[in-house]
This record gives C-alpha cells, sequence and structure tokens, in this order.
C-alpha cells in the first residue's frame, strides 16, 4: 500500500504582495453602491473587525497576517520535505482562468508534463521582489495523473482530464501553491497534479470567477449550471484515496483555499467572513467528525461563503477514507483580510 500524506494550505492571492500589503477586497467592498451606508463606516463594525482596521486602514494587520501565514506555511513545507513524495494533487479551484465558458468541467486532472507560469507579469509587486518575467518550472507526472483519471473512471467518477492548458499555463490556485509551498525559495522539486474543482458554480461565468455586488439577485437564466455538491467532493476524495493507495507513488494531498470568503458571504454584506461557520468546521475537523463535514449541503457552504473549501473536502474525504485525523491543526482569523484561514498536516500514525 503506498504512502498518502495529507495537507491544507491557503492559497489566497493578496498574500504574495510586498510592502504594499492591504485588505483590497474589503476597500472594493466599501466602494460598492449597494453597501448600506451606515456600514462603510467603522465604528459599526464587529469590535475584532474594528481592532484589525486601526488607524491606517489595516496595513498594519495585513502585514502581521501575511507573517503568520509565512510562518505556518514554512511549518507545512517541512511536513512535505519529510514526506518526501513522488507526486502532488493539489486541489484547486479555477476562476474563468483556465476553464471558462466554453468548457467547465465539474472536476478535471491536469495530467500535464510540467507546468511553466510568469505570476508577476501583470502585477509586478510582490514579497519576494521578483522581477515580472520570473518563470517558474514545475514538473508535472503525466503518468500518475493519467493513473489517477484512470482509477477514478473504473470507480464510476466521471472525472475530465487534460495533458495541455487550454487559456493559462495555471490557474492561481496552483501557481500560489506552488510559491507559497517554496516560500523561502529554496525550490519545489515535487511533480504536481492539479485537480481543478468547479467552485464557483452558479456565478462562475456571470461574475468571471470573482466578486459581484452587495445585495445583487441574480436571475435563473443569468445564473449558471451549480457546483458539485460537498459530498460529491469528499466522495472524490475517498476515490482518489484509494486509487493511490494503491500506486506504485508516494502521494502528498493537499487541500488549497481559504475558509469562507468575505466578497462571497451575502449576509455579512461582503465585509467579513462567516466566522462562526468556519470555527464549526474546524472544530469537527480536529476531532475527525467528518460526518458533519460531508452532510453540510452546498447551499449552506454558498450561504457561508465556503464556495473554495469544496477543495477541502476532497482531502478530507481522502483522509476519512484513510482514517486519518490531523495531527497539527491552526486557525488563522481575520476579517479585513477577506477570509479566514486554516493549514494542517495528516501524517501517517
Amino acid at each position: 500500500m503506498a504512502e498518502i500524506l495529507g495537507l491544507g494550505i491557503t492559497h489566497q492571492p493578496p498574500l504574495g504582495a510586498g510592502e504594499g500589503i492591504r485588505p483590497r477586497s474589503l476597500m472594493t467592498t466599501l466602494k460598492d453602491p449597494g453597501l448600506p451606508a451606515h456600514l462603510r463606516d467603522p465604528a459599526n463594525w464587529p469590535a475584532r473587525m474594528r481592532k484589525e482596521w486601526g488607524q491606517d486602514e489595516g496595513a498594519t494587520h495585513a502585514r502581521e497576517h501575511q507573517a503568520e501565514i509565512a510562518i505556518e506555511l514554512r511549518k507545512i513545507r517541512a511536513a512535505l520535505d519529510a514526506f518526501n513524495p513522488d507526486a502532488v494533487i493539489a486541489f484547486g479551484d479555477d476562476h474563468f482562468e483556465n476553464f471558462k465558458d466554453d468548457i467547465v468541467p465539474p472536476f478535471s486532472v491536469l495530467a500535464y508534463e510540467k507546468i511553466e507560469f510568469k505570476p508577476w507579469e501583470k502585477a509586478p509587486n510582490n514579497y519576494w521582489n521578483e522581477p515580472a518575467d520570473k518563470l517558474f518550472t514545475v514538473p508535472g507526472h503525466k503518468a500518475a495523473g493519467k493513473y489517477l483519471a484512470k482509477g477514478l473512471l473504473e470507480q464510476s467518477f466521471d472525472v475530465a482530464y487534460a495533458y495541455r492548458p487550454l487559456h493559462t499555463p495555471a490557474g492561481h490556485a496552483f501557481r500560489n501553491t506552488v510559491m507559497y509551498m517554496d516560500w523561502d525559495r529554496k525550490g519545489f522539486p515535487y511533480p504536481l497534479i492539479p485537480v481543478v474543482v468547479n467552485c464557483y458554480g452558479r456565478t462562475l461565468v456571470h461574475y468571471s470567477g470573482y466578486l459581484g455586488k452587495v445585495g445583487e439577485t441574480l436571475t435563473e437564466e443569468q445564473l449558471d449550471p451549480p457546483s458539485p455538491s460537498p459530498a460529491r467532493c469528499f466522495d472524490l476524495g475517498v476515490a482518489i484515496a484509494r486509487t493511490m493507495s494503491a500506486s506504485p507513488w508516494r502521494t502528498a494531498i493537499i487541500a488549497t483555499s481559504s475558509w469562507s470568503h468575505a466578497f462571497l458571504t451575502e449576509k455579512t454584506y461582503h465585509l467579513y467572513p462567516d466566522h462562526e461557520a468556519d470555527l464549526a468546521l474546524f472544530e469537527a475537523l480536529k476531532v475527525g467528525d467528518y460526518e458533519t463535514w460531508r452532510k453540510r449541503s452546498l447551499a449552506e457552504v454558498e450561504d457561508s461563503g465556503q464556495h473554495e473549501m469544496l477543495n477541502w473536502y476532497c482531502m478530507i474525504g481522502a483522509m476519512a477514507e484513510l482514517k486519518r485525523k490531523p495531527d497539527y491543526a491552526k486557525y488563522i482569523e481575520s476579517s479585513v483580510m477577506n477570509s479566514n484561514k486554516v493549514f494542517a498536516t495528516f501524517r501517517e500514525a
């Protein structure tokens, strides 16, 4: 039986910003004409959010948040290095980047030979002061990717697969997974198999994979087909664990996303994430109560702005199949930086 390691991280784009890091999504929301007037005044925000905003519009908190995230990313990288996998399967969402209105699969295994990308071409400011033309080259694992797709199809899981990209070499979920797991820039030598999950479902095409306007209600005609359900994502993870356990490769399985997103949470007017829902799932995660995860409905996930957590449902399903609880789990809360973040390792006992 091949060994498997489970990991959980965030891929939030602003975390890679340089000295000018700010709560940019929140600043966009504050300009939204649909935001109630009284909520434009920080005096009317929750106490913790006011403290994070401080006297400099969240700049100090943003830097502190980034530094705290970097500490956790180093811990996850250390676990990955100690495991030394033959292949890394990373679950990530696509923000209308590689999959657009020409094709949107619920799940897709990207069995590439290699992945190359220039992350700073359009936004050169970055934490590492890397040039705009900096090229990252990451090995893929076509053989293991094909093996994974075959194993899923044989378990009646009708996934898509691809040997080359469509519109972009790699969506930001996968670019940032590589760059954040290599925070100290010592290289990322592990072959990567991206598994794309259609997390944005009903609003993917209409909003081009980003945020809508506060209070806007889309018609049925405007809405796209939904995401796969949390239970289906969970079951995909189960099937992946079964497939890779029978493979010849030591495999790390990474969930890559933040948890609830403020810009997706209508009930908080896009100001802050659903802390209560996130904490409830985190408590269930720590004790291995995976049934609480699996029974959550897609409507509940969307109501809490937890769309991207469907990536975590896939990884959690794999850990449930392996009867694995986290040996390490860290919850980092932030209102002004758009989302809460969780870091976790699921090492074999």
